[in-house]
């Protein structure tokens, strides 16, 4: 019997297994979605993805469900609600940021007629599929993750440096970064 290869990033943790299976470069087009992995990238700065994993359904129930305009609406009795959270990163900038984005990514729907619209054009609507050999082969930013780091930034976004922009990128499909020899590779 062949064991299953899957990208060693995930390890053997069950649920970072299934993250990397059912959803870590699936291609993504829900709004909702998007704004969830822009919260949980930014949560993650300096910390391990897993880590975050873990806490994401606190995160879901602190964040209104990943609704932008609700979250743009938290005032100071919520920031505070969100420092006294232990399910979450509770990290005062991090938290000023999420609402702070929620406020920009609503200007961004405005503008565009939705964040999949403004995000997915970075890589002209379609995943870039790359052929990687080794974790060693994946680059930590692009010159495309710069570009969009740049542009949410002129926009009033925070924490979205371009290795954290990448790893949304990754995330949500817009590029392809399963190993040639990953068993998920053919699913996203």
């Amino acid at each position: 019997m062949t064991a299953i290869k899957r990208c060693p990033w995930c390890g053997d943790d069950p649920l970072y297994v299934a993250y990397h299976d059912e959803e870590w470069g699936v291609p993504c087009h829900d709004d909702r979605k998007l704004f969830e992995f822009l919260i949980l990238e930014g949560a993650q700065a300096g910390l391990s993805w897993l880590t975050i994993l873990r806490k994401r359904e606190n995160y879901r129930r602190a964040f209104a469900g990943f609704d932008a305009q609700a979250v743009a609406r938290y005032g100071d009795a919520d920031v505070a609600r969100l420092l006294a959270n232990p399910g979450i990163v509770r990290n005062r900038l991090k938290i000023a940021a999420t609402i702070d984005n929620a406020r920009a990514y609503l200007k961004v729907q405005e503008e565009f007629g939705s964040f999949d619209a403004y995000s997915w054009a970075f890589v002209g609507g379609q995943p870039i599929i790359n052929e990687w050999r080794s974790l060693a082969d994946i680059p930590a930013e692009t010159d495309i993750s710069r570009a969009l780091s740049r542009d949410l930034k002129k926009r009033g976004f925070r924490f979205v440096g371009p290795t954290i922009m990448y790893a949304h990128m990754q995330a949500v499909g817009m590029v392809n970064d399963h190993l040639l020899s990953c068993c998920a590779r053919s699913r996203t």
